[in-house]
């Protein structure tokens, strides 16, 4: 998602002052760390603060803190933060779907103008993974994420909380990783080449027959494809 949000956001990153929130950064900082280290990368006064409802947690995060990372106890009201960027991931899913919009609402409250958060879920390895992008204006777009080695529908089981029960048919998630399913198997030709091609190939097929694609091929390659959230949300966003 790191490098996503790189290419996704690119002005909003070289903000002077940029701070970033990682919450519920979880047992280890690891990911809050790699964050900074990625966004350090574009603009070195980017500043990350982990935050977490577990100050045990935090405490254990203490000996990671540098000048420009810091780890605090926090939930949904970001500690009082005004961030350009808020990542939550594997975070929502211990939540009730009811509880999403209100979620978002009080984290969307505290970004600072024109900032963006990024809701989403992943398994432990990092190679299954979706995400919503919201800003100010609601929900703008779903990431997929995938082992581009593996069937694309493999992702259902990690949609962000918003989704992930409206994988169903007749919902219009459960549309397009069909869509994709199919699209896959017909390109399985393309295997020879290596699933990068073949992934590629799939969402080419879904953006020629009507699904609204927002990125390109250098993206499709990493396995990675993002749609307009309205040709997939479900009542009630």
């Amino acid at each position: 998602m790191d490098r996503w949000l790189l290419a996704a956001y690119p002005g909003l990153l070289r903000t002077p002052e940029l701070l970033v929130v990682d919450l519920g950064f979880g047992a280890s900082p690891v990911t809050t760390l790699e964050l900074a280290a990625r966004l350090r990368a574009v603009n070195s006064a980017a500043r990350v603060v982990g935050l977490d409802i577990d100050p045990a947690r935090v405490a254990g995060a203490a000996s990671a803190r540098t000048d420009r990372v810091d780890f605090a106890h926090g939930g949904f009201e970001l500690a009082g933060l005004r961030p350009h960027v808020v990542r939550a991931f594997n975070v929502l899913r211990q939540y009730d779907e009811n509880q999403v919009p209100q979620a978002w609402q009080a984290m969307l409250a505290q970004l600072a103008a024109g900032g963006v958060l990024v809701d989403g879920t992943s398994d432990e390895s990092g190679r299954l993974a979706a995400w919503v992008a919201v800003n100010a204006e609601g929900p703008q777009s779903l990431t997929l994420a995938v082992d581009v080695g593996e069937q694309p529908s493999r992702v259902a089981a990690r949609l962000p909380k918003a989704l992930i029960h409206h994988h169903v048919p007749g919902e219009p998630v459960h549309r397009l990783l069909t869509d994709l399913d199919s699209a896959w198997a017909a390109h399985a030709g393309l295997s020879v080449f290596g699933g990068r091609q073949r992934f590629a190939a799939a969402v080419a097929d879904v953006r020629s027959a009507g699904w609204p694609v927002l990125d390109g091929p250098s993206r499709w390659r990493r396995g990675e494809a993002t749609v307009a959230w309205p040709a997939v949300r479900a009542s009630g966003y």
